[in-house]
């Protein structure tokens, strides 16, 4: 409603609404909406009002329903990946469980610095009513709801508690959805009560915002540090983290690599860094990553870390880096991760910072060490003939491994395809074995490891890509957790593939678990043993190609590679949801990289093998872990 005085009386819902769907993202002169759609299941805390505005004022901003809460987070995070974190989807809930369900989709945006909005109703804020439906009631904290949990996963938090407060709350929140060193997981508590207000907003609120995405310059005197330890290095290496790809450096990092004869590995988040074949491209990085790079890296005498955070699985709990006159150059835009390991920090755009680097280290006269790159190359070709003799044969009298999986999709799969995995073995076989040179896109969520992020998350991919097909690798396991979001992709005719390893259970955790413990015990779908009263008896077996045609998928079940092909290629021509169960081995998996991890098993135990697996967790503790700083 629009009054005289350059003011239109709304509700705080519609108010919001209004807001979120005239605000831009632009990098480079590309501009793009920044919330370009809601995810969202009404409950009492929402429909009474923010679905009342979405009607009336949201014919810009499309509502998606969702089949679980933590879906919607994850399908937002998957858009944000796949824009470069240019844009997200926002998603609502209603008060009490809808909202709680929405905080393990809060940390991994958080932990993964992958913007998303998330918009949970609230208690009423007046109190007359309480206490309310799934109010939680706090013994000496009257302000406090279950949405205060969301404070510690969340980059910014707010409880709006007056309708005016929106004009503070979100600009506030849209800054941080478009900064790249704050982003992460935006929070706005919704009191029911207060959805319903009106007030008198300024009419200019609701005119159009572009919010700069800043290329932050790095500092001369660093990068003149950082070429004087490039300058003195023999054996220098780049970790390739996920900054390079929400930078759109890729080609930057490339040329890079190959004027100065620097080998690079690359992260969960960062795969993909380089798209073009190169000698001097190792794969993957770390506990999961692949044997030459574990080799290459582990001599290394300057590692020059590239938008990562220097997790444990890329430093093998900080065991990887042997050489004793290791140095570290970090370049991150934020503070905290440029200066982990000791290293010196450029706090820049990791594009420009290359640039520059590049320029001053040319200038400086600095070459490749030609002896150094034939040797990164040779350990390069030993791990390719490596997978070609033996990771990628048949072995007779067994299943097909997911490492022949992961073949057959690098066979079948074509320039502007993307495949997406986050939990269990899959990610870590897709680091060592995905092709993710011309044009292919790998999408790995291992920053929370969060299981059942896969499905939502290639939805929310497919939003942001039209061309290609968007696949997605995961486990029997983790696909049991949530496969429902089948039922949205179908709803919204969005095309994916997914591709469910059959090795009947959690057969990762079930190898940590040998490797600590000694024994299996609890990772298997096996039926109760009576006699022991454990879960070690007959295999309880599931049909996961008539579950997903249940839910209206195209199925197909295949036992071999060339069967999986064929499912493939039948897909590829298919216009919806598409699930391919793919029986694999339970115990065969490709060679491991050989660094270290450290997970302990028990200081104390009556169990000879814990003893002897404890007394070899210590020696190789007490042989490769040290501090870099």
């Amino acid at each position: 409603m629009s009054t005289s005085n350059g003011t239109e009386r709304l509700t705080m819902a519609q108010a919001l609404v209004k807001y979120i769907q005239v605000q831009y993202s632009e990098r480079d002169g590309q501009r793009q909406r920044l919330i370009p759609g809601i995810f969202g299941i009404f409950g009492h805390g929402n429909v009474h009002t923010l679905s009342q505005a979405l009607i009336e004022y949201g014919q810009n901003l499309p509502y998606y329903q969702s089949r679980h809460e933590q879906s919607m987070v994850h399908t937002a995070i998957g858009h944000a990946k796949a824009t470069a974190r240019r844009s997200t989807i926002a998603c609502t809930s209603s008060i009490g469980p809808g909202a709680t369900n929405m905080i393990t989709g809060a940390a991994t945006a958080t932990i993964d610095r992958l913007p998303v909005l998330l918009l949970p109703a609230d208690y009423y804020a007046t109190r007359y009513q309480g206490p309310v439906l799934q109010q939680l009631e706090h013994p000496i904290s009257g302000d406090v709801s279950v949405n205060d949990c969301f404070r510690p996963v969340s980059r910014f938090f707010d409880r709006i508690s007056r309708p005016e407060q929106l004009l503070t709350a979100l600009p506030e929140a849209m800054r941080v959805l478009t900064d790249p060193a704050d982003t992460g997981a935006v929070t706005l508590c919704l009191p029911q009560d207060v959805q319903a207000h009106a007030y008198d907003y300024p009419a200019h609120f609701f005119e159009e915002r572009v919010w700069r995405i800043e290329r932050r310059m790095p500092d001369r005197q660093r990068i003149q540090d950082a070429v004087a330890l490039l300058k003195a290095a023999q054996r220098p290496v780049i970790v390739a983290g996920g900054g390079v790809h929400y930078s759109e450096a890729r080609d930057e990092l490339q040329k890079f690599s190959q004027a100065f004869g620097i080998a690079v590995g690359e992260t969960f988040a960062g795969k993909g860094a380089i798209q073009e074949e190169s000698d001097l491209l190792l794969g993957g990085l770390g506990v999961t990553g692949t044997p030459c790079a574990a080799k290459i890296f582990r001599d290394a005498d300057l590692v020059i870390c590239v938008g990562t955070r220097m997790a444990d699985f890329m430093t093998g709990s900080q065991s990887l880096y042997q050489n004793p006159d290791v140095k570290f150059i970090g370049i991150s835009v934020c503070g905290h991760d440029a200066y982990k390991q000791g290293a010196v920090p450029i706090l820049a755009d990791a594009r420009e910072a290359l640039r520059e680097l590049h320029q001053a280290a040319e200038a400086a006269g600095v070459k490749p060490n030609a002896d150094y790159v034939q040797e990164v190359a040779a350990a390069k070709r030993e791990w390719q003939q490596t997978v070609a003799e033996d990771i990628y044969v048949q072995h007779p009298g067994e299943p097909m491994s997911q490492a022949q999986v992961i073949g057959a999709l690098n066979d079948t799969t074509k320039n502007g395809d993307v495949v997406v995995a986050a939990a269990g073995l899959p990610p870590g076989d897709l680091l060592k074995l995905w092709d993710a040179t011309g044009g292919r896109g790998c999408h790995l969520e291992f920053g929370f490891s969060c299981m059942s992020y896969e499905i939502p998350a290639s939805i929310g991919v497919r939003m942001a890509q039209q061309g290609g097909e968007v696949y997605v690798l995961i486990g029997d396991g983790t696909y049991l957790m949530n496969p429902a979001e089948i039922v949205t992709a179908v709803m919204e005719g969005l095309k994916i593939t997914i591709v469910v390893c059959v090795n009947h259970g959690f057969q990762s955790i079930k190898g940590l678990q040998l490797g600590t413990v000694g024994q299996a015990f609890g990772n298997e779908f096996r039926r109760r043993d009576p006699k022991t009263n454990r879960l070690e008896g007959d295999d309880v077996s599931v049909d996961f190609k008539q579950n997903a045609e249940s839910m209206g998928a195209k199925g197909w079940y295949v036992t071999t590679p060339d069967e999986l092909c064929s499912a493939l290629n039948e897909a590829r021509g298919e216009s919806g949801a598409c699930v391919i169960a793919a029986e694999i081995s339970r115990v065969r998996q490709p060679e491991a990289s050989g660094v270290w991890w450290d997970v302990a098993p028990a200081e104390v135990s009556g169990d000879e093998a814990v003893q002897k697996n404890r007394a070899q967790y210590e020696k190789l503790r007490a042989e490769r872990q040290r501090l870099h700083y």
